[in-house]
């Protein structure tokens, strides 16, 4: 049948089993729009404030759902406003398209109006960006756009479209996506090796990666992690995939994480890194890190081998199919005497809970924990009130914390929020976030309020910026160099404005009633938490050092 390039576009999401797309018109996507609303009926299009909002929204769609999410702008600033989101998918391994659109072909290179080279701007932040001058090649493009998304490593794909190549006309068929096929592994022999290091191992432990939760391999992990009774300590990308109350759970690795996991890998004697990238979060020293373990990397991505910690012995696959083979290979065994262990350093080196005359982000958080359901998603920005979440929130199930790990994005919460609200409507949603992060996109609080989605946004406020503060305390000589902003931002007169519902909240003893008020309301809620300026985040580890150098009081 005969389409337009902006049918086809429509046809083409339909065909890739795609039902909602985060975007904002413009002139070079006109053509895309109108067909839109002739698909209204299929394509669900959420309109956002701001197409940074739209990018982050696709990537939450896609981290909750583990489907492809869909972004679209028109040219110019509008793409370009995608950027951030892009590079923060890119980083994590999140699959996304993006559908941009751009002056007519022969006004490509002239500095056309809203004109902007936005495949090359990209491409060192995506898994691939392609231009169509030929309307033959748009349904290829999509096609191959979404597959390659999802193939290997995941992460985004952009496709740039003229206005002349939406409204020009070409035969379409329909065709069925092939099935996903699993990357056979490219050093098999070498899963006889790590076999017998794992049997021979008497201090094991599990790093779990973003990519045991990409893969959707958490039942092949914690099966793994039962029967060679290792305890499983998370990147922050990794938390849920392992449940935070299961026994084997050790929590969360790294500069922010407990003085048992830091043990854990001065101790072990085998490190078994899953979908991980030894990033210097994690690795703070990486010449140290793991030195006395022989270490065992399995990633899909051949390029992550040894280039941040060398290892002993690598399995370069999907982690699923990985694990699934290990576990028919692996002996069963018992390390009581490892675990016990490892409790004991629990207990040893815990931050004092901070006296400081104000309500503590920890007592809102414990709130959190008992009101939300172990399916429920958290949703956070970047800074102190992130790394409180994965030190304290309670995630039981993957896909339930979508937090920006490797580009530590401020402003990427309450787009990731709509967008895993939009994916998964059924789940009650919450953001956490700071007052720093939040006045980046609260202007995203309208589409909230547009289309009536039920996020609980908890703020963390405590009137600086937290994280880089604390640096300055432990680093700087306490100089707060544009940290203390002094701004005057009344938060529940700013949901109110948008049309919210707003609580502010900064007495303990408030805490639950104030929760139950806002997730009753059955639609979006905002509750500004007064915490202190001088709350840490604590233990911590600082960069370069090892747990050695733990710091556990400020």
């Amino acid at each position: 049948m005969q389409l337009t390039g902006a049918e086809i576009i429509c046809e083409c999401l339909i065909e890739q089993g795609v039902d909602t797309v985060f975007g904002y018109p413009g002139g070079a996507a006109l053509n895309t729009y109108d067909a839109l609303y002739k698909y209204s009926d299929k394509i669900n299009h959420i309109l956002t404030a701001h197409e940074q909002g739209a990018a982050h929204a696709a990537d939450g769609y896609a981290r909750a759902t583990g489907k492809v999410g869909v972004c679209m702008t028109t040219s110019g600033p509008g793409a370009t406003n995608t950027v951030t989101g892009i590079a923060t998918a890119n980083i994590d391994s999140i699959p996304m398209v993006i559908i941009t659109g751009n002056v007519n072909v022969n006004l490509l290179g002239r500095d056309s109006f809203q004109e902007v080279d936005i495949v090359n701007i990209v491409k060192p932040i995506t898994k691939g960006s392609y231009l169509v001058k030929k309307i033959e090649d748009l349904a290829p493009a999509i096609r191959t756009a979404f597959a390659l998304a999802m193939d290997g490593r995941k992460g985004p794909v952009l496709i740039d479209v003229p206005k002349d190549i939406t409204a020009q006309m070409t035969d379409f068929k329909a065709l069925t996506p092939p099935p996903k096929s699993t990357p056979e592994i490219s050093n098999p022999d070498d899963i006889v090796k790590a076999v017998e290091l794992i049997n021979q191992a008497k201090y094991p432990i599990i790093y779990a990666g973003g990519g045991v939760i990409s893969a959707d391999a958490s039942p092949e992990l914690i099966e793994f992690a039962e029967k060679i009774d290792a305890p499983v300590c998370c990147s922050l990308m990794g938390l849920g995939s392992i449940p935070a109350s299961h026994r084997l759970n050790m929590g969360n690795l790294g500069m922010h994480g407990t003085y048992a996991t830091g043990m854990a890998t001065e101790k072990c004697d085998l490190i078994i890194a899953c979908g991980a990238r030894f990033s210097d979060r994690v690795a703070g020293n990486p010449k140290k890190f793991g030195s006395q373990a022989n270490i065992i990397h399995i990633d899909i991505d051949e390029n992550e081998i040894d280039k941040n910690v060398q290892t002993d012995n690598h399995i370069v696959g999907d982690i699923k199919n990985v694990l699934e083979i290990l576990n028919k290979h692996v002996e069963k065994q018992n390390h009581t005497q490892w675990l016990v262990q490892l409790e004991i350093w629990k207990g040893e080196h815990v931050a004092p809970r901070e006296k400081l005359n104000y309500m503590s982000a920890l007592d809102v958080l414990l709130t959190l924990n008992a009101k939300k359901r172990p399916g429920d998603i958290i949703a956070t920005d970047v800074g102190q009130h992130q790394m409180w979440v994965a030190q304290f929130g309670e995630i039981e199930e993957p896909r339930t914390l979508l937090t920006s790990g490797g580009m530590g994005t401020m402003g990427f919460g309450l787009g990731a929020a709509i967008g895993a609200q939009c994916g998964c409507p059924k789940k009650k949603v919450f953001l956490v976030t700071g007052d720093g992060s939040f006045h980046m996109n609260l202007n995203e609080l309208v589409t909230l309020k547009s289309y009536n989605l039920p996020v609980v946004v908890i703020v963390m406020n405590n009137s600086v910026l937290g994280m880089v503060r604390q640096w300055q305390k432990l680093f700087y000589g306490s100089r707060f160099s544009q940290t203390d902003p002094k701004r005057a931002t009344d938060f529940v007169k700013v949901a109110e404005a948008f049309g919210i519902p707003g609580f502010r909240l900064d007495k303990t003893e408030d805490i639950e009633e104030v929760f139950d008020k806002a997730i009753g309301m059955g639609g979006p809620a905002v509750i500004d938490c007064i915490i202190s300026p001088d709350a840490n985040v604590l233990p911590m580890i600082p960069p370069g050092k090892t747990v050695n150098e733990i710091v556990t009081e400020m």
